[in-house]
């Protein structure tokens, strides 16, 4: 068996970030960190950014393994046993951790067909094959108007591909951006060489020779050489249910990061916590969330009683546009748009029962505290009393 003071399930940007809380308190302590990646814990955002604009990949390794940390990769958790605190992985190893960390992620939701010929993006297994694939293909097609879709696509295109962009709203991002800016966006990527088709639903993928054929609900037959889909998340949370761990919509934690058992915890895109800010529980599949929670479960884990109260903040790059994001934004939601032009430059509040709930900055940065702080205002804000040309008094200033 392998013994060690802390145990940490997963290796992520999350495990990483546990590793650096546990040794910023317990410099000596044993850790052990089994991951079914067969590399060390890498930032996972240059994956459809910065390495595509050049970045070396040896630039986004963390180094986790020069904190003395035992790493076994490769390796998957196939059960844990909550009682003993002990798990087994798929080559019938054990383990055992005075304190646990489970930082599982998630995996891509998956289309009902196609099997391995469509490439789920995720990991920096999925990136290599995709370069590879854009070295000796210029055709794509990317399932997903949503935040991994915009950005492959726009990453594809910029290489110089031939890009056709799928999914089933009207725009992209419809989801989260307000309408008119979710159409603009439809219009932004056509200009720049990407065949945008909303309102399309796959329903099927057959392949050739040389050649993959998408089949939509609408009866459209598209030719490709490559398929890649960014159709969402499922959080890993198979082996806590199984341990009888609490979970509902991801593995539950206090505001310490414990789950239900007093020597386990979790963090990451996996779990769920409660935010005073916007007094709900949320699942955050961000790199802020990643770091920010990992680090307090590891400081945690080690012996601090901290709480976890922080409201993470997403980003993006979309070719020539960029953007920050905080707190809840949902294109159902009532906005209240500040630009100082049009779809270029500006700021988006999303209002909920009066409440400021999210933050888009739009081309604005080093507002985000600013933002933070407005979300955490009680209010009441009243839509009528929120126009920005009538009341400056309320708004970030930029």
């Amino acid at each position: 068996m392998n013994n060690y003071k802390y145990l940490i399930i997963g290796g992520g940007m999350t495990a990483d970030a546990a590793v650096r809380g546990i040794r910023e308190i317990d410099p000596e302590g044993s850790i052990g960190l089994v991951s079914m990646e067969i590399d060390p814990p890498y930032n996972r955002p240059p994956l459809s950014k910065g390495l595509w604009k050049g970045k070396p990949i040896d630039k986004i390794f963390r180094k986790t393994e020069n904190r003395n940390v035992s790493m076994h990769l490769g390796r998957e958790i196939v059960s844990l046993n909550a009682d003993s605190q002990s798990a087994h992985d798929d080559l019938g190893n054990e383990y055992h951790g005075e304190k646990i960390l489970l930082a599982t992620g998630g995996s891509p939701r998956r289309l009902p067909f196609g099997g391995d010929d469509i490439l789920y993006f995720r990991t920096l297994e999925d990136y290599k094959r995709l370069n590879r694939m854009s070295e000796e293909n210029d055709n794509f097609a990317v399932i997903g108007g949503g935040f991994i879709g915009a950005e492959i696509a726009a990453a594809l295109a910029m290489k110089g591909k031939k890009v056709t962009m799928l999914f089933p709203e009207e725009g992209i991002g419809a989801l989260i951006f307000p309408r008119d800016l979710s159409q603009y966006l439809n219009d932004y990527y056509r200009q720049r060489g990407v065949d945008v088709l909303p309102g399309e639903k796959v329903t099927g993928l057959s392949s050739g020779s040389q050649n993959l054929t998408l089949q939509t609900l609408s009866g459209r037959q598209l030719v490709t050489n490559g398929v890649i889909a960014g159709i969402g998340l499922e959080p890993n949370t198979e082996i806590a249910k199984a341990a009888g761990l609490l979970t509902e919509k991801g593995i539950s934690v206090n505001e310490s990061l414990l789950t239900s058992h007093p020597h386990i915890y979790a963090a990451g895109d996996v779990a769920e916590f409660y935010n005073p800010s916007l007094d709900k529980r949320l699942r955050v599949e961000h790199e802020d969330n990643a770091n920010s929670m990992g680090l307090l479960a590891g400081r945690n884990m080690a012996g601090a009683s901290e709480n976890y109260h922080h409201l993470p903040f997403f980003y993006s790059d979309l070719f020539d546009l960029g953007y920050e994001a905080i707190g809840q934004l949902d294109s159902r939601l009532t906005t209240i748009a500040d630009w100082s032009e049009p779809f270029q430059k500006g700021i988006i509040y999303y209002l909920k029962e009066n409440r400021i709930s999210g933050v888009l900055l739009w081309n604005v940065w080093d507002k985000l505290n600013s933002a933070r702080d407005l979300i955490a205002q009680p209010g009441p804000f009243m839509i009528e009393d929120m126009n920005p040309k009538k009341t400056p008094g309320w708004k970030i200033v930029y």
